[in-house]
């Protein structure tokens, strides 16, 4: 007899607490998946931010070279889904957020990715060491025929996988690597050869940089050749709701950018801008100040807007540094935004919190957005 328990099911809910004093195992669906998988490698992918972005290239960068790949986990199919299926694929790319890796200790992926880190889900973990610890059970299992891909760019990343056994690639935007952006030549590098130009590439931002080469990592440390590769890159489309431009109305672009839910995916989304713009702040708090935003602010952002539970914080957190302008229904804050905004603008929904307090999840808030810019 075990316990099978969902993501969004902290660890010390009563059941669990029961459970455990009885000795009954916990696993979460990915490990019973796991379990049940045969003939399918994984490719599992963790971090704080880019998980699905970044899960969603690796499937298609595969398919694109000639492997039967899919998505799974976090997006995509259940993995016990996967495991049941007739025929499954060969690979799968495998979104493991840090709620689900808490039970999986069976889980053992051919390749480990890890996309960064950063604070996160404080409204869960009692300090941000257990959330770390929760995403570096990513590892647990690894051994000398595993493969880490993992931001060399990123301090906390390099210190939770360095003593991990097997192959290590790492990816930057800053420094040769064994995937690099060269910045002077505006192109995407594995070790010493091109791979793309950084223009053929149709994602915005140096974080889909990032993504991309991440991608094309993981399809080289399975033997996806560079030209399979290069097309998948060429070919990928934005996931909804991340940084994904809406439209543009009247000279201003709207982006919706919903799944950034907290602080540092915020910034990200903010660095890929090239355009002043009015930022779409709130929902449910989720631990984190948001002071942290004023620096990437600061000279860009014509206003925030401040809406949903987290609203009054933002307001205190932002309101000394920068035009903070509160908001009431989700309709408000589109026609705050739209008076706001001077044509060559944007507006930036990216709320760096949860969307708990007026949609059921983040990709009804995104929807919500869309259609709302789609009837301006």
């Amino acid at each position: 007899m075990a316990v099978v328990v969902a993501p969004g099911v902290p660890p010390e809910a009563p059941p669990l607490e029961t459970a455990r004093r009885a000795g009954l195992p916990v696993h979460a669906e990915i490990d019973i998946g796991f379990l049940a998988l045969r003939g399918t490698r994984c490719i599992g992918i963790t971090g704080t931010n880019g998980k699905t972005t970044t899960t969603s290239l690796v499937a298609h960068v595969l398919a694109a070279a000639g492997v039967r790949a899919e998505t799974a986990g976090n997006i995509g199919r259940p993995l016990c889904d996967v495991a049941r299926s007739e025929s499954p694929p060969d690979w799968l790319a495998l979104e493991l957020s840090s709620f689900q890796l808490h039970d999986t200790p069976n889980l053992q992926p051919a390749v480990g990715v890890l996309t960064n880190l950063a604070p996160n889900h404080l409204d869960r973990y009692h300090s941000l060491e257990e959330y770390y610890g929760d995403k570096a059970l990513l590892f647990r299992n690894a051994d000398a025929e595993s493969i880490t891909i993992s931001n060399a760019d990123d301090p906390a990343v390099q210190d939770m996988v360095r003593s991990v056994p097997g192959g290590h690639f790492r990816f930057s935007v800053r420094e040769r690597a064994e995937g690099w952006y060269d910045r002077e030549g505006r192109r995407l590098m594995l070790g010493a050869t091109p791979l793309l130009p950084r223009d053929e590439v149709p994602l915005l931002g140096d974080h889909n940089v990032a993504n991309a080469l991440t991608a094309a990592l993981a399809a080289a440390a399975i033997g996806c050749p560079s030209e399979g590769i290069a097309a998948g890159l060429r070919t990928f489309k934005a996931i909804p709701h991340r940084v994904e431009p809406v439209r543009e109305v009247d000279g201003v672009l709207w982006i919706n950018d919903s799944k950034s839910t907290n602080v540092t995916s915020t910034e990200v989304a903010v660095a890929a801008l090239d355009r002043p713009f009015v930022l779409l702040l709130g929902g449910r708090h989720k631990g984190e100040p948001y002071t942290r935003l004023v620096g990437s602010l600061n000279g860009r952002c014509r206003a925030v807007v401040a809406y949903g539970e987290s609203g009054p914080i933002v307001m205190q957190d932002l309101g000394k540094a920068l035009q903070v302008v509160p908001a009431g229904s989700f309709d408000e804050v589109i026609a705050t935004a739209r008076r706001l905004t001077h044509p060559g603008d944007a507006v930036l929904l990216s709320p760096a919190c949860s969307s708990y307090d007026m949609f059921k999840n983040y990709e009804e808030r995104g929807e919500r957005f869309r259609k709302a810019v789609e009837a301006l």
